[in-house]
C-alpha cells in the first residue's frame, strides 16, 4: 500500500494496488493464491469459461482465494463474438451478482487481437444492462474515446499480443490514450518482466493487467512480488515527474567557476 494514499478508482470503487493478475497457467489454485498474496493485488480476473468458481465436486478457485477479500473481475477470455461475451457475463452475474466485469471479444486465435467493432457493440449492450465494463481494446485513442462513449468503465490497451511477453510496443499510442479519455487506462497484455510494468506505470497508467508473466515464471510467487514493485515504483517516477530529455550532455556539477 502507498503509504500517502495514492489510491485509483473505477466505476466508484476505489483500490490501493495498482495491479491486477489473472487465474490462469498456474501448477495449481493453491500457487495461484500464494502468488495473489505477494502480489498485493486487490482485484484478480477469473475467466468464466475456463477457471472452476461454481462446481463444488471439482477443485474451485474461491476455497483458495475469497471473493469477499479480493475483488473478482469475470472476463469473457475465449469469446470470439459480442452475442458469446454477453451471454458469458449474463451468466456471470447470476452466478455471482458480478457488474464489474473484464470485456474481451477476440478477432481471431493467432493473434488473440480484439474485435473493436464486435467489442464496441458489446459494450453498448452490457453498458445498458447495467454491467460495468473493463474494455480490452487496441492501442488506439480513437477506439479509446469510442469505448469511453459507449459505457466503458475503464480503457485496457494491449502492450503487446497476449501471452507474449513482448512488453510495451508502442508507448506513443498507450499515452495517447491516457491523455486523452477521463477513464481511468491500465495496460492489459504483453507485460512480460518488471521492467515492462514499471514502463507502464511511468506512461501514466492507472494500473497494469498480467497473468503470463507471473503464471509462467520459473518462479511465480518471486516474480508476482517484482511485479508489486515495478507497479509501485513505475507510479512514483510518473508521480515525481522525470527530468526532461536532452540531445546533449549537461553535467551534474556546474563548469562554471572551476579552478
Amino acid at each position: 500500500m502507498d503509504p500517502d494514499g495514492d489510491r485509483w478508482s473505477v466505476a466508484g470503487r476505489s483500490f490501493s494496488s495498482r495491479l491486477i493478475v489473472g487465474t490462469g497457467k498456474y501448477k495449481d489454485f493453491a500457487q495461484n493464491a500464494a502468488a495473489l498474496e505477494a502480489s498485493g493485488a486487490e482485484i484478480v480476473t477469473v475467466a468464466v469459461r475456463r477457471v472452476n468458481i461454481s462446481d463444488s465436486s471439482a477443485p474451485i478457485l474461491t476455497d483458495f482465494i475469497d471473493p469477499k477479500k479480493v475483488t473478482y473481475l469475470p472476463n469473457t477470455a475465449g469469446c470470439f463474438t459480442s452475442d458469446e461475451a454477453i451471454r458469458t457475463l449474463r451468466l456471470a452475474r447470476e452466478a455471482g451478482g458480478w457488474d464489474l466485469v473484464k470485456l474481451e471479444v477476440l478477432g481471431e486465435a493467432k493473434t488473440l487481437y480484439p474485435d473493436m467493432v464486435e467489442t464496441l457493440h458489446a459494450t453498448e449492450v452490457l453498458a445498458r444492462e447495467g454491467f460495468l465494463p473493463m474494455v480490452y481494446c487496441v492501442d488506439d485513442p480513437i477506439a479509446a474515446k469510442r469505448l469511453e462513449n459507449a459505457g466503458a468503465v475503464a480503457i485496457m490497451p494491449l502492450g503487446a499480443p497476449i501471452g507474449s511477453g513482448l512488453g510495451i510496443q508502442n508507448k506513443v499510442t498507450i499515452r495517447l490514450i491516457v491523455e486523452g479519455t477521463s477513464l481511468p487506462v491500465l495496460v492489459d497484455a504483453g507485460v512480460g518482466t518488471a521492467s515492462d510494468a514499471s514502463v507502464a506505470m511511468e506512461l501514466g497508467c492507472a494500473g497494469v493487467l498480467m497473468n503470463t508473466a507471473i503464471a509462467e515464471a520459473r518462479d511465480p510467487v518471486m516474480m508476482a512480488r517484482s511485479m508489486k514493485l515495478s507497479v509501485e515504483s513505475g507510479r512514483l517516477a510518473y508521480r515525481a515527474g522525470r527530468m526532461g530529455r536532452r540531445m546533449y550532455a549537461d553535467p551534474s556539477s556546474p563548469l562554471a567557476g572551476l579552478i
